[in-house]
């Protein structure tokens, strides 16, 4: 049995349904679950001095492509929008390996945890010459290196150049390869239970780049196995155009004629819905990870927020990968959406603490969890620390729920925290050599661009 004693805490903003404030706190984290939130001093292996610090709880990240972390800021894909960015970058991520995979989470996940996200999914779905097994195996290798809660998906494409998809034949595979290695990949990895580590999603990469065979198939695996499904979805008009020229109907209806609706659905994205389309998904329980950078860089639209939290839409925050957005920072995406939305929709706009609510409780009901998202006995010991002394929150600190929307946060946090293990520390990860880390990652991705 371990034990973590946060004390001293100037505030925590809990993000319970009550939209509870602690002031001069202590939180017990027993187990990797949280004991105890109160003013009592309580006995513990390890004590984080948390003087001075608002706690918050860790953010929940809806949809990453850690692979791409090794493919930002490329000048030949910079002005493009989705498809022919698309068709430049495949012709990179059919080198991926093992060892890329690797470091490339590692400095995306690192990343996120620097700066306050303690549950990370990611959408891969690039498997070189069918390499399944290996790319999820060094995924999980990392996040267990970086003590990061990890919720990954075995993602698929059948549909290559010669079928009218977008990606080489070298990384798509045939519907029953795609099955076999799905059901290996949750056999292996995925753990339902209470504040696990590991889980594991089915996600087949878009309309335009899998047949609707798969699709369906994926859906009726994925509830054969108990696990969620995952895709991308009203990204972009051009998706929209080719799904009615090539089914005859639009996104959402193609989508659920296939089984694709429902409490255990998210899509990524989800920017071109109708009203009629937006009222299905809140009645339906389908989710939507909102990724506002990733939307402004490619030019695909400004998501309806304000509409789907009105309507009682499950959303969550996310980063999408790291080509299309150059970061795995929650915060900054955080500020970006709380920006986007008061440009967009004015006084109908979440305010800074919703957009915080978005990326926490919203970010957990999305990914269908209720043992994160907030901080209450009962849950999940995940949570970051910000000091409020910091020369640029003077005077920014008298709403801490709301002011990682309306002010931000530049840098790193002062510590994360998760499963009651403290995973970075004065803004440091704890876990690994960081310098050893950003050496032996900028090796690999010389080496990744050249082949």
């Amino acid at each position: 049995m371990s034990s973590l004693f946060v004390k001293n805490a100037s505030a925590v903003v809990t993000c319970d349904s009550r939209d509870t404030v602690l002031e001069n706190a202590n939180l017990l984290i027993r187990d990797g679950v949280i004991a105890y939130m109160g003013p009592e001093t309580r006995a513990a292996d390890e004590v984080l001095d948390a003087g001075r610090c608002i706690v918050y709880p860790g953010l929940v990240n809806t949809h990453h492509h850690l692979y791409q972390t090794f493919s930002r800021n490329l000048p030949q894909v910079q002005n493009l929008e989705l498809f022919d960015w698309l068709t430049a970058l495949y012709g990179i991520w059919k080198n991926l390996d093992g060892e890329t995979v690797y470091h490339s989470s590692m400095v995306g996940m690192g990343e996120l945890l620097k700066t306050g996200c303690t549950t990370v999914f990611d959408h891969h779905y690039v498997f070189p010459g069918g390499s399944s097994g290996a790319l999820l195996d060094a995924q999980f290798a990392a996040a267990e290196a970086l003590g990061v809660r990890m919720y990954a998906s075995r993602g698929s494409m059948d549909l290559s150049r010669k079928d009218g998809g977008l990606p080489p034949d070298s990384v798509v595979q045939t519907v029953d390869e795609i099955l076999r290695d799905c059901q290996a990949a949750v056999e292996k990895y995925h753990d339902p239970s209470f504040n696990s580590m590991r889980m594991v999603a089915l996600a087949p990469c878009s309309p335009f780049s899998v047949s609707a065979e798969l699709l369906r198939q994926s859906a009726l695996l994925a509830r054969s196995l108990g696990v969620r499904l995952h895709t991308h979805l009203c990204e972009t008009k051009d998706e929209e155009r080719y799904v009615l020229e090539k089914h005859g109907k639009r996104p959402l209806a193609y989508m659920e004629d296939l089984g694709w609706v429902g409490g255990d659905v998210w899509y990524a994205h989800g920017i071109h819905f109708n009203d009629g389309e937006l009222k299905l998904l809140a009645d339906t329980g389908t989710g939507v990870a909102h990724c506002p950078i990733s939307n402004m860089k490619l030019s695909s639209g400004v998501c309806r927020i304000p509409d789907m939290l009105a309507l009682g839409v499950p959303v969550g925050l996310a980063v999408d990968g790291s080509a299309s957005n150059d970061g795995s920072n929650l915060l900054e995406e955080l500020r970006a959406a709380y920006l986007l939305h008061r440009l967009h929709a004015s006084g109908r706009a979440p305010s800074g603490y919703d957009l915080l609510k978005m990326a926490t409780r919203g970010g957990a009901r999305v990914l269908g969890r209720e043992d994160i998202g907030s901080l209450e006995p009962g849950k999940a010991g995940d949570l970051f620390l910000i000091r409020r002394d910091r020369l640029e929150l003077v005077g920014a600190d008298l709403d801490v729920k709301s002011m990682l929307g309306t002010v931000g946060l530049k840098g790193p946090v002062d510590a994360t925290v998760v499963n009651g293990k403290v995973v970075v520390k004065d803004g440091r990860l704890t876990g690994v050599d960081e310098e050893r880390e950003v050496r032996e990652a900028r090796s690999c991705v010389t080496a990744y661009l050249n082949r």
